[in-house]
Protein backbone atom coordinates (compact mmCIF):
# COMPACT_ATOMS: atom_id res chain seq x y z
CA UNK A 1 0.00 0.00 0.00
CA UNK A 2 1.73 3.55 -1.30
CA UNK A 3 1.03 6.72 0.40
CA UNK A 4 -1.86 7.42 -2.42
CA UNK A 5 -4.08 3.91 -0.91
CA UNK A 6 -2.75 2.06 -4.17
CA UNK A 7 -1.94 -1.52 -3.70
CA UNK A 8 0.63 -3.00 -6.13
CA UNK A 9 0.81 -6.77 -6.55
CA UNK A 10 3.77 -8.90 -7.47
CA UNK A 11 3.33 -9.96 -10.97
CA UNK A 12 2.76 -13.82 -9.97
CA UNK A 13 -0.07 -12.92 -7.06
CA UNK A 14 -3.29 -14.47 -7.53
CA UNK A 15 -6.45 -13.13 -5.54
CA UNK A 16 -9.55 -15.01 -4.78
CA UNK A 17 -12.31 -15.05 -2.10
CA UNK A 18 -15.71 -13.43 -1.70
CA UNK A 19 -17.42 -9.74 -1.56
CA UNK A 20 -18.42 -8.65 1.42
CA UNK A 21 -19.78 -6.23 3.43
CA UNK A 22 -22.17 -2.77 3.02
CA UNK A 23 -23.90 -2.15 0.11
CA UNK A 24 -24.07 -5.63 -1.54
CA UNK A 25 -27.55 -6.12 -3.03
CA UNK A 26 -28.60 -9.61 -1.14
CA UNK A 27 -32.52 -10.08 -2.96
CA UNK A 28 -34.55 -8.35 -5.12
CA UNK A 29 -38.03 -8.63 -5.30
CA UNK A 30 -41.08 -6.68 -8.11
CA UNK A 31 -44.41 -6.63 -8.53
CA UNK A 32 -45.26 -5.05 -11.84
CA UNK A 33 -49.10 -3.98 -11.99
CA UNK A 34 -50.64 -4.70 -15.36
CA UNK A 35 -54.51 -3.67 -14.94
CA UNK A 36 -55.98 -0.45 -14.50
CA UNK A 37 -57.85 1.04 -10.86
CA UNK A 38 -59.76 3.75 -10.39
CA UNK A 39 -60.64 5.69 -7.31
CA UNK A 40 -62.75 9.11 -6.03
CA UNK A 41 -61.36 8.96 -2.81
CA UNK A 42 -60.50 11.52 -1.11
CA UNK A 43 -58.55 9.56 1.39
CA UNK A 44 -55.77 7.26 0.94
CA UNK A 45 -56.73 3.94 -0.83
CA UNK A 46 -54.40 0.90 -1.60
CA UNK A 47 -53.54 0.31 -5.27
CA UNK A 48 -54.55 -3.47 -5.65
CA UNK A 49 -51.63 -5.35 -6.73
CA UNK A 50 -49.39 -2.63 -6.57
CA UNK A 51 -47.54 -4.48 -3.44
CA UNK A 52 -44.47 -6.18 -2.54
CA UNK A 53 -43.22 -7.73 0.34
CA UNK A 54 -39.53 -8.65 1.25
CA UNK A 55 -37.73 -10.61 4.32
CA UNK A 56 -34.45 -8.81 5.15
CA UNK A 57 -31.85 -11.52 6.32
CA UNK A 58 -30.66 -9.10 8.98
CA UNK A 59 -32.43 -6.49 11.14
CA UNK A 60 -29.57 -3.85 10.54
CA UNK A 61 -30.11 -4.18 6.47
CA UNK A 62 -31.89 -1.95 4.35
CA UNK A 63 -34.18 -1.97 1.95
CA UNK A 64 -33.87 0.49 -1.09
CA UNK A 65 -37.46 0.54 -2.38
CA UNK A 66 -38.13 2.20 -6.50
CA UNK A 67 -41.48 2.78 -7.23
CA UNK A 68 -42.90 4.01 -10.79
CA UNK A 69 -46.48 4.66 -11.09
CA UNK A 70 -48.75 5.74 -13.87
CA UNK A 71 -51.50 8.67 -12.69
CA UNK A 72 -53.81 10.26 -15.48
CA UNK A 73 -56.71 12.28 -13.09
CA UNK A 74 -59.75 14.59 -14.30
CA UNK A 75 -57.89 18.10 -14.42
CA UNK A 76 -57.22 17.42 -11.26
CA UNK A 77 -54.01 16.85 -8.63
CA UNK A 78 -53.73 13.61 -6.96
CA UNK A 79 -51.68 12.12 -4.63
CA UNK A 80 -49.38 8.97 -4.54
CA UNK A 81 -48.33 7.47 -0.68
CA UNK A 82 -45.42 4.93 -0.22
CA UNK A 83 -46.37 3.14 3.32
CA UNK A 84 -44.69 0.15 5.02
CA UNK A 85 -47.51 -1.70 6.37
CA UNK A 86 -49.66 1.13 7.68
CA UNK A 87 -46.54 3.34 8.06
CA UNK A 88 -46.06 6.14 5.31
CA UNK A 89 -41.92 6.34 4.59
CA UNK A 90 -40.31 9.18 3.18
CA UNK A 91 -42.41 12.04 4.35
CA UNK A 92 -41.61 15.58 4.06
CA UNK A 93 -41.26 17.38 7.48
CA UNK A 94 -44.89 18.86 8.55
CA UNK A 95 -45.35 22.52 7.32
CA UNK A 96 -48.00 24.42 8.54
CA UNK A 97 -51.32 22.53 6.82
CA UNK A 98 -49.63 21.69 3.89
CA UNK A 99 -50.38 17.75 2.61
CA UNK A 100 -46.92 15.56 2.41
CA UNK A 101 -47.57 13.23 0.01
CA UNK A 102 -44.95 10.92 -2.11
CA UNK A 103 -45.56 12.06 -5.26
CA UNK A 104 -48.37 13.59 -7.16
CA UNK A 105 -49.68 14.47 -10.42
CA UNK A 106 -51.63 16.49 -12.03
CA UNK A 107 -53.16 15.97 -15.82
CA UNK A 108 -54.68 19.16 -17.92
CA UNK A 109 -54.98 16.94 -21.15
CA UNK A 110 -57.09 14.15 -20.05
CA UNK A 111 -55.37 11.35 -22.47
CA UNK A 112 -52.35 11.57 -20.79
CA UNK A 113 -50.96 9.09 -18.43
CA UNK A 114 -48.16 10.59 -16.44
CA UNK A 115 -45.05 8.06 -14.86
CA UNK A 116 -44.01 9.17 -11.44
CA UNK A 117 -41.44 7.76 -10.00
CA UNK A 118 -40.02 7.68 -6.16
CA UNK A 119 -36.95 5.78 -4.29
CA UNK A 120 -36.25 5.99 -1.30
CA UNK A 121 -33.70 3.63 1.09
CA UNK A 122 -35.40 2.09 4.44
CA UNK A 123 -34.55 1.15 7.69
CA UNK A 124 -37.26 -1.31 8.20
CA UNK A 125 -35.19 -2.89 11.36
CA UNK A 126 -36.86 -6.37 11.22
CA UNK A 127 -36.23 -9.84 10.08
CA UNK A 128 -39.86 -10.33 9.65
CA UNK A 129 -41.86 -10.05 6.31
CA UNK A 130 -42.12 -6.06 5.51
CA UNK A 131 -44.70 -5.42 2.80
CA UNK A 132 -44.32 -1.91 0.65
CA UNK A 133 -47.13 -0.49 -0.69
CA UNK A 134 -48.71 2.19 -2.73
CA UNK A 135 -51.87 4.11 -2.07
CA UNK A 136 -53.54 7.24 -3.76
CA UNK A 137 -56.26 9.95 -3.01
CA UNK A 138 -58.05 12.68 -5.03
CA UNK A 139 -57.29 16.57 -3.82
CA UNK A 140 -60.77 16.98 -4.48
CA UNK A 141 -64.01 15.58 -6.32
CA UNK A 142 -62.87 13.72 -8.97
CA UNK A 143 -61.31 11.08 -10.42
CA UNK A 144 -57.72 9.63 -10.52
CA UNK A 145 -56.48 6.40 -13.22
CA UNK A 146 -53.80 4.29 -12.10
CA UNK A 147 -51.96 2.68 -15.49
CA UNK A 148 -54.74 4.70 -18.24
CA UNK A 149 -55.57 7.71 -19.19
CA UNK A 150 -59.14 9.10 -17.42
CA UNK A 151 -60.31 9.44 -21.02
CA UNK A 152 -59.74 6.07 -21.84
CA UNK A 153 -61.07 6.23 -25.20
CA UNK A 154 -60.22 2.95 -27.34
CA UNK A 155 -57.80 4.69 -30.09
CA UNK A 156 -54.64 3.29 -31.47
CA UNK A 157 -52.56 6.45 -30.90
CA UNK A 158 -53.10 7.94 -27.93
CA UNK A 159 -55.04 7.12 -24.46
CA UNK A 160 -52.56 4.19 -23.54
CA UNK A 161 -52.82 1.43 -21.42
CA UNK A 162 -49.64 0.96 -18.95
CA UNK A 163 -48.07 -0.48 -16.12
CA UNK A 164 -46.49 0.58 -12.46
CA UNK A 165 -44.30 -1.15 -10.53
CA UNK A 166 -42.28 -1.43 -7.16
CA UNK A 167 -39.33 -2.95 -7.03
CA UNK A 168 -37.46 -3.71 -3.98
CA UNK A 169 -33.69 -4.09 -2.79
CA UNK A 170 -32.31 -5.65 0.08
CA UNK A 171 -28.68 -4.11 0.63
CA UNK A 172 -26.50 -5.48 3.34
CA UNK A 173 -25.21 -2.96 5.99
Amino acid sequence: LDSSGNVTFPANATCSGTATGFGKILQVVQTVKLDTFSSTSLTDVDVPGLSVSITPSSSSNKVLVMVNMALSSQSMFVYGVLKRGSTQIGEADAASNRIRPTLMGYNTNEGEVEHRDFIFLDSPNTTSATTYKMQVRCATSGHLRVNKSYRDTDTVNYDPRVSSTITVMEVAA
